[in-house]
């Protein structure tokens, strides 16, 4: 079993995912859904390894 860290890293990456299919991977509109900002979402597509499109 994962720590609580490993979880909610797993949880995030698979909001982002899913808010970037939702808006044709558009990063603005996808952070805007999210919540966050665009700088924001943009460092976590890289620190998860997200490949956009």
């Amino acid at each position: 079993m994962g720590s609580l860290k490993e979880k909610v890293a797993e949880i995030e990456k698979e909001e982002i995912i899913n808010a970037l299919e939702e808006c044709n991977w558009v990063m603005a509109r996808a952070a805007k859904k999210l919540g966050i900002t665009e700088r924001m979402i943009g460092y976590k597509i890289k620190k998860y390894g997200i490949r956009t499109g």
